[in-house]
């Protein structure tokens, strides 16, 4: 299977903050919390980058999960009017399926819906491999508008 990696350039950021979490479920807790207290801080709606990063966190807390190595997730304001969202994990072997190609999962699925979420919820999303052995799934928001 071929998946399309899409990278985006953008102007240098005008905020942004960026931390190391451990890949666990509080990990990517405390991404939401974060995200929240930034943005909050910065004037900006929470919603919806605080789903955007919980579900993203979560992903690299479950499936980009390697022993000893954290995830890095970063929030980023461009030009004032697009917020950026990068979650990077050590397993770029593992890539989520490309923006498009996320199946449904069995209505009585417990998980699998992460994905899903994210697509609905962002403007344009997507994965970057690399550098190895790291891959970083983003997703954006317009604020304006």
């Amino acid at each position: 299977m071929t998946q399309e990696i899409t990278r985006t350039e953008h102007s240098a950021p005008t905020r942004q903050f960026s931390v190391l979490l451990s890949p666990t479920p509080r990990g990517a807790r405390l991404a939401r919390l974060l995200t929240t207290a930034h943005l909050g801080d910065w004037g900006l709606p929470v919603e919806p980058a605080a789903h955007l990063v919980a579900e993203l966190a979560a992903n690299a807390a479950s499936h980009g999960r390697v022993q000893g190595r954290d995830f890095r997730m970063s929030v980023a304001i461009h030009g004032g009017s697009l917020l950026r969202i990068e979650v990077t994990d050590t397993r770029g072997d593992r890539l989520p399926p490309a923006p498009g190609c996320v199946e449904r999962p069995a209505p009585d699925a417990e998980s699998g819906r992460g994905l899903l979420i994210v697509d609905a919820l962002a403007d344009r999303w997507g994965v970057d491999a690399g550098p190895l052995p790291c891959k970083t799934v983003w997703a954006e928001v317009d604020l304006a508008g």
